[in-house]
C-alpha cells in the first residue's frame, strides 16, 4: 500500500448537512498571461466546488497552473499582461466576477483570506508587522485599536511567534523568511474567513511549527470554514484534505475523495505521481519516476497534455481533449481509457 508511511488519516469528511452548502463555485475557469513569444493558458477550463467545511486539495508540479488558479479566484491577476475569463467564481452564491473593485477588496480577507506563498510580497516592507495587522483588523471589524492590537498579538502567539509584542514593533525585514510566514498565516486566520486559500503554506516552516499551523487550520475547519489547499506535498494532502484535485499542464485531469486518490488512483500521471513518493518499507525499491518533461505552455498539445509522456497515449488522445469520466464514487479522471467501453488501467502502484 502506497501510504503506509503516512499515519492513519482522522474522519474528515464533511458532514453531510454540508454537502447541500457550497462555499465556492468555480466555473470554466481559464487565465493566462500574453506575452512577447504570445498568448498561453496557465489555467485551462477549471471547473469544482468546495462545501462548507471542507478541505480540498490541488496537488500538481511546479508551473502546472496551482498558483495562477488560487490568484484568478480573487481577480488578482493584473491585466495586462494577465486575463481571467470565467462562466461564474462565486462564494456563497455571490459572483465575485460581477463584483466592483471596492466590493471585492471588501470580501478579501475578511470572507475569503489567502496565503501567499511569498510573504515578502504580500508585507507592506514600509510598515511595522503590528500596524498591519491592526489595520486589516480594523478594517473589516468594528473594534477599538487596543482591543485589535490584543487580538493580533494572541494570533502571532497561536502561530509559534515568540515574544509577539515585541515582534508586533518589527519590520517584515527584521523577521526571518519562516517568521514572515506565520504572520502570514496570522492574518489570514484571525478574521475567521469563510474561506481559506493557503498556497503553499507551511514550506518555509519547521515540523513543529507546521503542525502547529495545521491544529490551527482544523480548528478553523470545525467552525465550518472552507479551505483550499495548494501543495505538492502529499503527506500534506493526505493529513489535512478531505478531497484532492490533481492538476498537470493548466487543467484538473483527476479529482476525488482522498482515499480514493491514494488508494485508487485512475489518470496515468496520478498512478506515476503517487509511484514516486517514497516509503517505509523493508525491501528497498527504487523510485519511479514519470519519463519527459512537462510541455511549455506555449506548446501544450492540442488533445490531451498528457500525451508524451503516457504509456497508454493512443491516436484519439492527439486531437481530443479527454472529459473528466466519471469513475464512481465521485471520483473522476480526465482519460479516453476510464470512457465508457474501454477497459481500467492497472491501478494499483
Amino acid at each position: 500500500m502506497m501510504t503506509r508511511y503516512l499515519s492513519k488519516p482522522e474522519n474528515t469528511m464533511p458532514a453531510s448537512d454540508r454537502q447541500s452548502e457550497v462555499t465556492l463555485a468555480v466555473r470554466g475557469l481559464s487565465a493566462g498571461f500574453v506575452t512577447d513569444e504570445g498568448r498561453f493558458k496557465a489555467v485551462d477550463d477549471v471547473s469544482f466546488d468546495i462545501f462548507r467545511g471542507e478541505s480540498v486539495g490541488l496537488v500538481g508540479e511546479s508551473g502546472c497552473g496551482k498558483s495562477v488558479t488560487a490568484l484568478s479566484i480573487l481577480r488578482l491577476i493584473p491585466s495586462p499582461p494577465g486575463f481571467i475569463e470565467a462562466e461564474r467564481i462565486s462564494y456563497n452564491g455571490i459572483n465575485l466576477m460581477d463584483l466592483s473593485p471596492a466590493k471585492l477588496r471588501s470580501i478579501r480577507g475578511r470572507d475569503i483570506s489567502m496565503i501567499f506563498q511569498e510573504p515578502q510580497s504580500a508585507l507592506s516592507p514600509l510598515h511595522r508587522i503590528g500596524r498591519q495587522m491592526v489595520e486589516t483588523l480594523r478594517l473589516h471589524q468594528n473594534i477599538s485599536r487596543e482591543a485589535a492590537r490584543q487580538t493580533a498579538e494572541s494570533w502571532l502567539q497561536r502561530v509559534g511567534i515568540p515574544d509577539p509584542a515585541a515582534r508586533m514593533n518589527a519590520y517584515p525585514y527584521q523577521l526571518s523568511g519562516g517568521m514572515q510566514q506565520r504572520v502570514m498565516i496570522a492574518m489570514s486566520l484571525m478574521l475567521s474567513p469563510g474561506l481559506i486559500i493557503a498556497d503553499e503554506p507551511t514550506t518555509a516552516l519547521d515540523v513543529t511549527t507546521q503542525a502547529q499551523v495545521f491544529e490551527l487550520i482544523k480548528e478553523m475547519k470545525q467552525q465550518d470554514t472552507a479551505m483550499l489547499l495548494i501543495t505538492h506535498d502529499m503527506g500534506v494532502v493526505w493529513e489535512m484534505c478531505d478531497r484532492v484535485m490533481i492538476m498537470y499542464a493548466s487543467r484538473i485531469i483527476e479529482s476525488g475523495a482522498r482515499i480514493d486518490i491514494f488508494h485508487r488512483p485512475r489518470h496515468p500521471y496520478t498512478i506515476g505521481l503517487l509511484n514516486a513518493i517514497p516509503r517505509l518499507t523493508k525491501n528497498k525499491t527504487r523510485l519511479t519516476d514519470i519519463p519527459g518533461q512537462v510541455p511549455s505552455p506555449l506548446e501544450y498539445p492540442k488533445g490531451c497534455h498528457f500525451i508524451k509522456r503516457c504509456a497508454h497515449a493512443g491516436k484519439r488522445c492527439e486531437n481530443e481533449k479527454p472529459p473528466l469520466y466519471d469513475c464512481g464514487k465521485g471520483q473522476r479522471a480526465a482519460c479516453f481509457l476510464m470512457g465508457p467501453g474501454t477497459g481500467d488501467l492497472k491501478t494499483e502502484p
